[in-house]
């Protein structure tokens, strides 16, 4: 495989989002983002938590949002100081993790391997799997006479680099055999948009509710084709060794808070869609079709080796050797560190009966 070339225009640059925490201008505290009612916790409250836990979220329609609209950790952990900070993408995630500004957050599949990859080498763990990446999260292109991949050798492409996205377009470059006759530029979800309205870039591969606005495009490829042909991508919860070391217990309850999210998008996604509507600052018909471009597993699901287990460690792994083919990252690390790299345990209680 060719290396990737990456370029970003002078134009492009002043677009792009300069990686960390993005201020959120919601309310974030409990009960805000529900006109201040904010819900009973669905199980055992626990008051004896009293963890400091910093939350990096991010604006996708899965359980991490409805969590966060409900405040059910605010409920079920009276004791504990939470706070929500809204970030852009993964690859700002990671960054949180290595200059110590979070404790627990949501990435990509992507950006975890690259945290526990040369050059990082992030000591983090996967606590959780948001979902599976299908059809919400695709590559959509302007010119209607682009109707494969191969087409877009020439073209300028926007993503956010380190991100799940970003993986799945290397990947299907890749396997056109256009990787160097592509520019690449990084961008983040709300530059995205700004650049395709002024026509500064062709294409981009990206998530919703983005992809949902850019409305006079076509979707050229999906995450779901790539994962069909062996390219697998997630949204994942990851969290630093130290913090679930030392507060196992907020995590069994926070992993309960994410599996009850699951069972409203699994049972009503209509009324979940209300609750995303209101994060996302869409309307719930927006987000409804939005749901069916991912895949929500309950923690039953989680618990098996297929998901958090040995199976997915072999994923990252696999990831890890395909980003070091691409030069994302310097090394791939030893197959124990990828093992390692997983928590299962607070799935597995959660699951039992």
């Amino acid at each position: 495989m060719k290396r990737t070339a990456l370029f970003v225009s002078a134009a492009l640059a002043t677009a792009t989002l300069v990686s960390g925490c993005v201020s959120s201008d919601r309310d974030t505290s409990a009960g805000a983002a529900t006109g201040g009612d904010q819900q009973a916790c669905p199980f055992e409250v626990d008051e004896s938590v009293t963890t400091t836990a910093r939350i990096a979220y991010q604006d996708i329609p899965n359980g991490d949002l409805l969590v966060k609209d409900a405040g059910i950790l605010e409920a079920c952990l009276p004791n504990a100081e939470i706070t929500w900070s809204r970030f852009a993408s993964g690859g700002d995630v990671v960054q949180a993790f290595g200059s110590g500004s979070a404790d627990l957050g949501l990435l990509g599949s992507s950006p975890a391997t690259k945290a526990l990859s040369a050059p990082l080498n992030i000591d983090v763990q996967v606590v959780w799997i948001h979902d599976v990446i299908g059809a919400a999260e695709s590559l959509v292109v302007r010119d209607p006479a682009i109707t494969s991949v191969e087409q877009l050798a020439g073209k300028t492409i926007a993503t956010p680099f380190a991100s799940t996205a970003h993986y799945s377009l290397l990947a299907a470059l890749d396997r056109a055999g256009i990787t160097d006759q592509v520019t690449l530029v990084n961008l983040a979800p709300d530059a995205t948009v700004a650049a395709w309205q002024s026509g500064e870039i062709d294409g981009t591969w990206i998530w919703e509710p983005t992809l949902s606005e850019l409305t006079d495009g076509h979707v050229l490829l999906t995450s779901a084709d790539t994962a069909a042909a062996g390219v697998p991508t997630f949204d994942l919860a990851g969290a630093t060794r130290a913090f679930v070391d030392a507060n196992p217990e907020f995590v069994a309850v926070w992993t309960r808070a994410q599996d009850w999210a699951v069972e409203q998008l699994l049972t009503n996604p209509d009324e979940a869609s209300v609750a995303l509507a209101v994060q996302l600052g869409i309307s719930p018909e927006e987000v409804r079709p939005q749901l069916d471009g991912l895949t929500y597993l309950r923690a039953s699901d989680q618990a098996s080796d297929e998901y958090l287990g040995a199976a997915f460690a072999d994923n990252l792994l696999s990831t890890a050797q395909f980003l070091l083919e691409q030069g994302q990252i310097t090394a791939v690390s030893d197959p124990e560190v990828y093992r390692n790299g997983i928590y299962v345990d607070a799935a597995r209680k959660v699951a039992q009966p």
